[in-house]
């Protein structure tokens, strides 16, 4: 008797062992891509590479990729504003235009918008959409005025409420035409200097972007936070710090160095480990 019971119980054993490990094969064979949304500065773009290929563009999604080890597709596009990024007629930056001339990391004909549509409504295992956009659509402004201080400041306060209709129009998309629940982070943009009046006006191109990331409980991760500390220990300047890549001409363009890579996907990193909100620019 005591025999027949301990072949049964081995039996068992061996028949919820044989279960378990299917499920635990398909929990890590399901373990689902992170989708990166955004501009130039998801993008990875450096102005001193080849645009040839777009592998010699590593931006921060694909750090985080990496860190979270996930499969990483980004659509983003150097020069999306918030408006092209949902309207093929929309002002643009320059997206458009290098879309024709050279490849971006995926291939799509249509607005970002509908490809991530697309994207998550027949990928059911995505397990987090990142975005960065807002700052093209404030140099659109300033082209549009010629830089002339006086016309920029009357034309910001409806760029930056287009902003928020237009993030909030694609929040919704995602989270209801898409219908995906999961975790999206809303990146906010560094400050090239964190003087007084720069600082002000990259927390003022933010605000819209951190209300309508918190509409639709977003996560925030705060690439102003990411850059100020190193900044401010170097002047002020994240030119000077060593975040912003460095121009043969001089000074610095505005886009981030491997090191200023590095910072902004540590602050998505951390503000997915914390599952909250960050009130900072």
């Amino acid at each position: 008797m005591r025999g027949r019971i301990l072949v049964a119980l081995l039996l068992a054993l061996t028949l919820m062992l044989l279960a378990a490990a299917p499920a635990a094969a398909e929990s890590e064979d399901h373990k689902g891509p992170l989708l990166a949304l955004g501009d130039s500065v998801a993008f990875g773009y450096n102005p001193l590479l080849s645009f040839a290929n777009a592998i010699n563009f590593v931006g921060y999604p694909e750090i985080v990729a990496r860190r979270l080890e996930l499969k990483d597709v980004n659509s983003s596009c150097p020069g999306e504003t918030t408006g092209s990024f949902i309207s093929s007629t929309a002002a643009d930056n320059g997206c458009r235009d290098y879309r024709v001339a050279y490849p971006l990391h995926v291939g799509y004909s249509t607005t970002q918008l509908a490809f991530a549509i697309s994207y998550l409504r027949t990928h059911h295992h995505v397990s987090l959409v990142t975005i960065d956009i807002g700052a093209n659509d404030v140099f659109v402004l300033q082209k549009q005025c010629n830089m002339v201080p006086t016309c920029i400041n009357a034309g910001l306060p409806t760029v930056l409420a287009t902003i928020r209709a237009n993030l909030e129009f694609i929040f919704d998309q995602i989270r209801n035409a898409a219908d995906y629940r999961g975790r999206l982070v809303s990146l906010t943009y560094y400050s090239l200097s964190y003087d007084q009046p720069s600082a002000a006006a990259t927390e003022a191109l933010n605000q819209p972007i951190i209300e309508a990331t918190r509409a639709f409980h977003g996560i925030l991760a705060s690439g102003f936070d990411a850059f100020k500390t190193v900044a401010l220990a170097a002047g002020g300047s994240s030119c000077a710090a060593g975040l912003l890549i460095v121009l043969p001409t001089g000074g610095c363009d505005v886009h981030p160095t491997p090191k200023g890579r590095d910072l902004l996907a540590q602050a998505i990193l951390s503000s997915l480990h914390r599952g909250g909100v960050q009130d900072q620019g």
